[in-house]
């Protein structure tokens, strides 16, 4: 069942002249990767952050999509402490198809108040698609309907965003793909992009007289014709310079998700399952690894860098 209900899914859609991507893929963490959904988050922290992930959806199904993230974004000093930065690397595959996307990430940051900050983002990216029909058996082997051989497209994407980062709460507000972008693959196939909205947001409520904080966020996404909510809290314990977490997500009507990871060697390492309420089943989930490392970057401090974890917000 598993290989040839992802063959029959990737040969209906080939079988309409334009596609249709309604969303992009969704990460379990996050928390973690909030500069994937966001550029205005680029360098508003004052921290270099480097953050990268892996995720195995659909697990035990031939051809199930997996992703691979990698994101670095840092305030840019040489030019003003209220600039940021940022560059990342996307791809995804599923089936025949395959995404790429790079991306560069500006980002201007203002202080409100006396520990907050506001930044305003954009983002223009490279966007790819290729098709690659090489491991389809098809009975008609020069059907019009289907590329022969191995096709890509590519497309200049774009997103913008607002975000509001404090010690004690955050919130964003982001827009991705905002020119719906169609990608021509080929003579006869294109993929059209859906513009996506994203609001997220999270706080960090200490827990008297403990070592634990208590970290619920929410993350909802539109293209205005669907919605997708997840809900999410960690609980992190810290104690002489060690820290480990844990936590549970809930989207309704999709899935549970199970997180845990952990600080070692100043080097944030985290995993995720998510479990999945309905469809394919509870033990054909999705499997995420995320890594992710940061250190103060003022270059006009003096002295050694402080190195910390990924952030934790």
């Amino acid at each position: 069942m598993n290989k040839r209900l992802l063959t029959i899914l990737a040969l209906s859609w080939l079988c309409f002249s334009t596609m249709k991507a309604q969303w992009d893929v969704q990460f379990s963490d996050y928390t973690a990767l909030k500069s994937y959904y966001n550029p205005a988050v680029s360098g508003t922290d004052g921290k270099l952050n480097v953050s990268a992930a892996y995720s195995m959806q659909m697990a035990g199904y031939d051809g199930a999509p997996n992703t691979m993230y990698v994101g670095v974004d840092a305030p840019v000093y040489f030019i003003g402490p209220r600039h940021g930065a940022g560059v990342s690397f996307f791809n995804d595959k599923i089936g025949m198809f395959s995404t790429t996307r790079i991306s560069l990430k500006y980002a201007y940051n203002i202080k409100v108040g006396r520990k907050g900050r506001m930044g305003v983002g954009f983002q223009g990216a490279l966007m790819g698609e290729a098709i690659d029909p090489s491991g389809v058996k098809l009975e008609e082997q020069n059907d019009p309907a289907f590329p022969s051989a191995e096709v890509r497209g590519n497309v200049v994407d774009m997103g913008a965003g607002l975000y509001y980062y404090h010690p004690q709460v955050w919130l964003g507000l982001s827009a991705q793909h905002l020119a719906n972008p169609v990608i021509v693959c080929g003579e006869t196939n294109e993929v059209e992009v859906d513009r996506v909205y994203y609001l997220m947001g999270g706080c960090n409520i200490k827990v008297k007289n403990s070592l634990l904080t208590l970290q619920p966020s929410f993350l909802l996404q539109s293209d205005l014709d669907s919605w997708r909510e997840d809900f999410q809290c960690k609980v992190v314990y810290e104690y002489e310079g060690k820290r480990f977490y844990g936590g549970l997500g809930y989207s309704p009507k999709t899935s549970v998700t199970f997180l845990a990871g952990g600080m070692f060697h100043g080097v944030n390492l985290g995993y995720s399952y998510q479990m999945y309420t309905e469809g394919i089943g509870m033990l054909n989930g999705s499997h995420e690894l995320v890594v992710g490392y940061q250190t103060d970057l003022d270059l006009f401090k003096k002295g050694r860098n402080r190195h910390k974890s990924v952030r934790w917000l």
